[in-house]
């Protein structure tokens, strides 16, 4: 395992996105139709937040109550817009940053997930899945 492979070996780089614009019921969908956890939030070509699965789930009422689940979720997804639930304190890494440092990075901090961003581009996004099965690769 050399030290300094960088992320760019092993991020994803097909990224899906969201808009600003978005709204929850749609971030939703793609989560569950991509089988993935996290979504950059785009605003005119920039990248201002990420939205997480987890994120969509502290809003939800819907194990709280007993009506029908899809009928909840409409309702709390119409009272938030995406950029009043996503993460805004974006932490970002490059492609040339080392696979090291982006572990250092989430071991450290309270999310799974990094966009890789060069030149002000989103180029990909990677996350602590990511990162473990690399080490699975390694043994």
């Amino acid at each position: 395992m050399k030290k300094s492979t960088s992320i760019s070996k092993i991020m994803t780089t097909d990224v899906i996105t969201l808009s600003n614009k978005d709204d929850l019921s749609t971030a939703e969908l793609l989560f569950k139709t991509h089988r993935i956890r996290h979504i950059p939030v785009i605003k005119e070509e920039t990248v201002v937040g990420i939205l997480s699965y987890t994120d969509l789930l502290r809003i939800s009422f819907a194990d709280a109550v007993y009506e029908d689940e899809e009928t909840v979720d409409t309702i709390v997804y119409n009272m938030f817009t995406i950029e009043q639930v996503m993460a805004k304190n974006l932490v970002s890494v490059t492609s040339e940053t080392s696979i090291k440092e982006v572990a250092e990075i989430l071991s450290k901090k309270e999310f799974h997930a990094l966009p890789v961003i060069d030149d002000s581009k989103l180029v990909g996004i990677v996350t602590s899945t990511d990162l473990i099965n690399y080490l699975l690769e390694q043994f």
